[in-house]
């Protein structure tokens, strides 16, 4: 997954020219990801232009709800349908590249896989052990899952 190849670049490339875009029309976002839990294993997609791990997720659509985004963007990116209750973990901002973002994370146990449908942002999924994340995971991510992971289900709203 560590590949560079030239889609990669390509993909990086646009990937930059997109937040600065977003940066100068949309200084402010709001975006969902979810915590998708298995036998104690987290499912974690990894992107086609950043070389890190990440909990599936995006950004919401007109009229759409923080919930129905959520289950929209984990069956996009990782393929998951939910078919129980999400559960609200926290609210968090982000600031990058000139961004501020304030992201909702969802918790959910039960899901089912099917194969995603996003085929060019996704380069892969995988399940890791909530104890033993891939070293590619951002620090929010690692303290969000070590809160799961240790029964720390309380709403939390702060910063990455």
């Amino acid at each position: 997954m560590t590949r560079m190849n030239g889609r990669r670049l390509l993909l990086n490339g646009a990937h930059l020219g997109y937040d600065v875009l977003r940066a100068t029309l949309q200084p402010i976002g709001i975006g969902v990801r979810g915590l998708l839990v298995h036998d104690d294993a987290a499912l974690l997609v990894y992107h086609s232009y950043v070389p890190y791990w990440h909990l599936p997720g995006g950004g919401l659509k007109r009229g759409e709800t923080l919930e129905a985004a959520a289950r929209r963007e984990v069956y996009e990116e990782a393929g998951a349908v939910v078919t129980g209750p999400l559960a609200l973990l926290g609210i968090f901002l982000g600031n990058t590249r000139q961004r501020s973002d304030h992201t909702a994370v969802f918790a959910c146990e039960a899901f089912v896989l099917q194969p995603p449908i996003d085929r060019w942002e996704i380069d892969g999924r995988a399940f890791f052990a909530l104890d033993r994340l891939p070293d590619n995971v951002t620090r929010g991510y690692r303290r969000l899952i070590a809160r799961w992971r240790d029964g720390d289900r309380s709403l939390q709203i702060g910063t990455w």
